[in-house]
């Protein structure tokens, strides 16, 4: 993830990032974009709301300079405002970082969607390898595998 993050700073000219906050994926590219702002002050990185700030308010987190809350969010119904939030940012951005790849997924779908724009030249993805990793943390299951 990092090495990404750093090759869409340098070569693709990225300064603005926007990553969710529900799973483990936006933990890595959150903390992935928080370490290269250590090195580049003119990076911004954004939470994105799926639900809006009135109805679960939330603290802009510590590395974040600011949350995207996406127009007409509320009359989504909130069983799909994770995924409507999603397809907005893949709609209105030029690169995506992706990883989507258990088939049904809500992220394998998005990514799927994703790859329609790209080929109309809407939108450049990089999708990002399969790679499970083991879950230390879990005490009950230590050898439970977990999505990267």
């Amino acid at each position: 993830m990092a090495a990404e993050v750093n090759r869409h700073i340098s070569t693709l000219g990225v300064t603005e990032f926007i990553v969710g906050h529900y799973g483990h994926f936006d933990r890595l590219a959150a903390k992935a974009v928080i370490k290269a702002k250590q090195a580049n002050a003119s990076l911004h990185l954004y939470l994105l709301l799926p639900y809006h700030p009135w109805e679960r308010p939330i603290d802009t987190p510590d590395g974040f300079d600011g949350t995207v809350y996406p127009p007409d969010m509320e009359s989504v119904p909130r069983r799909f405002a994770i995924v409507r939030a999603n397809r907005y940012m893949v709609d209105h951005t030029d690169f995506l970082i992706a990883y989507g790849w258990r088939p049904g997924s809500n992220a394998k779908k998005l990514l799927d969607y994703g790859k329609r724009r790209q080929a109309k030249g809407l939108l450049q993805i990089t999708q990002l390898p399969y790679t499970p990793l083991p879950c230390p943390g879990n005490k009950l299951h230590p050898e439970k595998i977990i999505s990267v």
